[in-house]
């Protein structure tokens, strides 16, 4: 019964948000499955949007009897009805990710609970996911999984330039993947791990302010170099994106989100 209600408000999230016109793409537990093959119970849907649309689908859902929030300001909101809700990703908890336009450009499109949409493309599922390295979450096995799979048919030289400066995280992962599957190696390409090893061979030292990217992969694990240790916080200007106060938000609510 209970599932069967959760399945019943998200063919109406979707069929809001396609009725009002809202661009969007579904990720979370949905992908995984699309994607790797991976079933894994999830208490939400996860629709990615770009901010300059989340306000108009917000409205439509309120329209439909849906009580909705603001949750993060720098990256989530949430439409509850019930026991159940939708979350609204329209950037990464670390600032990183934000949904842009390229999110829709390969999107897939699937049927999901009987409505037409699109899936979030695999390589943005890579890039968010690449950065969670919580004590409790870590989610370098879905992306170990996701490449095994689909490692052929992935954009690598796309996946490659969503990470910019902090390239080092998909070569940790690639690196991490070559020793759980070392049979399947072959399914990342030559040419990225020899470029990945060649950048690392001539990075050098070039940050004078001490500071402390580990806040990129954890909320929780690394705020003792921030707070205590005179470390900078990467998530902050000028090396992040996220306003200081909220920070402190995302901070306050470790172990007090529902």
């Amino acid at each position: 019964m209970v599932r069967v209600l959760a399945g019943s408000i998200y063919a109406t999230t979707l069929r809001v948000l396609t009725g009002a016109r809202v661009p969007f793409v579904v990720g979370g537990a949905f992908a995984l499955k699309y994607y790797a093959g991976l079933t894994r119970g999830t208490k939400d849907l996860d629709v990615f949007l770009r901010e300059r649309d989340l306000r108009r689908a917000l409205r439509a859902l309120e329209r439909a009897h849906f009580t909705t929030s603001r949750t993060f300001p720098h990256w989530l909101a949430k439409a509850f009805l019930g026991e159940h809700f939708v979350d609204f990703i329209f950037s990464s908890a670390n600032g990183l990710c934000p949904v842009d336009d390229n999110w829709f450009k390969t999107a897939p499109r699937i049927r999901l609970f009987d409505v037409d949409t699109r899936l979030c493309p695999i390589e943005e599922v890579i890039w968010t996911k690449s950065f969670v390295m919580e004590r409790d979450r870590f989610d370098g096995a879905d992306i170990a999984h996701l490449i095994v799979t689909r490692g052929h048919k992935i954009d690598w030289k796309r996946l490659l330039s969503r990470y910019g400066k902090n390239w080092r995280i998909l070569y940790g992962h690639l690196v991490f993947f070559s020793f759980v599957f070392p049979h399947d190696r072959h399914m990342v390409p030559a040419w990225i791990m020899n470029e990945l090893a060649e950048r690392m061979r001539k990075e050098r030292l070039d940050e004078d302010v001490p500071v402390c990217q580990g806040t990129l992969l954890s909320r929780e694990q690394y705020l003792v170099d921030v707070k205590e240790r005179g470390y900078a916080d990467a998530r902050i200007a000028p090396w992040g994106r996220i306003p200081a106060e909220h920070v402190r938000l995302w901070t306050h609510a470790i172990g007090n989100e529902k």
